[in-house]
């Protein structure tokens, strides 16, 4: 037997532990063209927490009473696949399960040794990929220009501050608490980063971006987003890609009209998903495995030890407790 973790119950408003229940279940045995896998890291993601709701999203929502899922990086324990060996590490979109059977095209290899497992999951996964199609196919960032970043210090902005540094952009990061601000500018080398917990964030940025926003890559959304608008340059963009601080409300979520704003500087505001450019995630992935190796990309992972922590774990991104990606970490690559 071993240990899932199933959506019992739709969220009003932030999810509690409440609303998923832990249930035995059998591990099973693959047939021919499945493999069995035991989970190694499981990925923990905002976007998540919509798939929680009914009605219709880009994404198909979780059924209540059914083991939840996400992205998931396993080892093979079994096989009775031509395309996979015992020991084999590999990534797909699995349960929140220790064990899964799977069939042999639900599933890629993934090279452990040019990278750490879990990166899969972050900076050469979809949070990175994400980053750059939004950033490179909406944002395009000219040398000179200025960025601004919301959820900088996420899995996602972080990737994306430091691409529009490479294309030469100036690149000023919004993110939570004083640790986030030390490593988006010490670390990552962000010029600037703005505190919004701490300080004005319209007033912060227009110190900090004194000709303008040319790019605004969005994370967040709500009172942040709004902050943004007035600053926009003439042909502004925006790549639109979360908006994280509206996720838990329970009323439908209002703010200043941006209509009048775009009209004003001929700006292009884009919602996108990383599905949108499936097509081209190896050039994306191939682009970010270079800029790893050299040294020009740099990634950090909030890990979670234990299956049992993996709820505790997604509730903490909702609390702006992550640096870099979140993932939990079920066992050990052998």
């Amino acid at each position: 037997m071993q240990n899932t973790i199933q959506l019992i119950n739709r969220p009003k408003g932030t999810p509690t532990h409440d609303d998923f229940k832990f249930v035995d279940a059998p591990i099973g045995s693959p047939e021919q063209g499945q493999v069995l896998v035991r989970t190694v890291y499981i990925s923990v993601d905002p976007y998540l927490r919509g798939r929680m709701n009914e009605g219709k999203s880009y994404i198909e929502p979780f059924k209540l009473d059914e083991v939840l899922s996400s992205a998931v990086i396993a080892q093979v324990e079994e096989s009775k696949s031509d395309r996979f060996s015992k020991g084999d590490v590999v990534i797909g979109s699995l349960g929140w399960q220790e064990y899964s059977v799977v069939k042999e095209n639900e599933i890629r290899k993934v090279d452990h040794k040019q990278a750490p497992a879990s990166a899969y999951l972050s900076v050469l996964g979809m949070t990175g990929l994400t980053a750059y199609f939004g950033l490179l196919d909406i944002g395009k960032p000219k040398e000179g220009e200025t960025v601004v970043v919301s959820g900088a210090a996420g899995a996602v902005g972080s990737v994306v501050g430091q691409i529009a540094k490479i294309k030469g952009a100036r690149v000023v990061g919004i993110a939570g608490s004083d640790e986030k601000i030390s490593y988006l500018k010490d670390e990552l080398g962000f010029d600037a980063a703005i505190n919004y917990k701490t300080e004005n964030v319209y007033k912060s940025l227009k110190e900090h971006c004194p000709d303008g926003i040319d790019v605004y890559f969005e994370n967040v959304g709500g009172e942040i987003g709004d902050a943004v608008l007035p600053l926009l340059n003439n042909f502004a963009r925006i790549p639109v890609c979360g908006a994280i601080s509206g996720y838990n409300k329970a009323e439908r979520d209002m703010g200043p009209r941006v209509q009048g704003y775009l009209i004003k500087t001929s700006s292009l505001m884009q919602g996108f998903t990383v599905g949108n450019y499936s097509s081209r995630f190896k050039e994306g992935a191939e682009a970010l495995a270079g800029w790893l190796s050299e040294g020009k990309l740099k990634y950090e992972e909030t890990v979670t030890e234990g299956f049992d922590h993996t709820v505790d774990a997604f509730l903490d991104l909702f609390k702006g407790k992550n640096l870099g990606k979140a993932v939990v970490k079920v066992s050990e690559i052998q």
